[in-house]
């Protein structure tokens, strides 16, 4: 099956700014959301006071892994579900930042692929 579809010249940079922007705003709003929820988990059922709540949630939403043991049995659960929580977040929010620059660079290679083949069909 064949069809033509239309070229699409390249975004301009004030377009391709925007859209990073954008995107960084919602990746970074997913990290923000994401850390207050942990921040409040790690309070609630870790019993950890507030500042050692920002360190674990930071961590552990860095990859990095825990700081202080958590005693109680609400705490681990969360501590668990948070971890696996967290490393789905991580991934997608650096998808949600990385996105306009790959798209941009896709359709670059694209374009340029385009021209060369129209150039060595005339």
């Amino acid at each position: 099956m064949s069809y033509e579809h239309k070229r699409q010249p390249l975004a301009s940079m004030k377009t391709y700014r925007r859209r990073q922007l954008t995107s960084a705003g919602v990746g970074g709003a997913v990290l923000g959301v994401s850390l207050a929820v942990g921040i409040c988990g790690y309070h609630w059922f870790g019993g950890l006071g507030w500042l050692d709540s920002l360190v674990n949630a930071s961590m552990i939403l860095g990859g990095m892994g825990p700081v202080d043991p958590i005693t109680r049995s609400d705490g681990k659960v969360f501590a668990s579900a948070y971890a696996l929580y967290s490393g789905v977040a991580l991934l997608t929010s650096v998808g949600i930042i990385l996105a306009p620059g790959v798209h941009r660079l896709l359709h670059k290679l694209h374009v340029e692929l385009n021209e060369e083949e129209a150039d060595a069909n005339r």
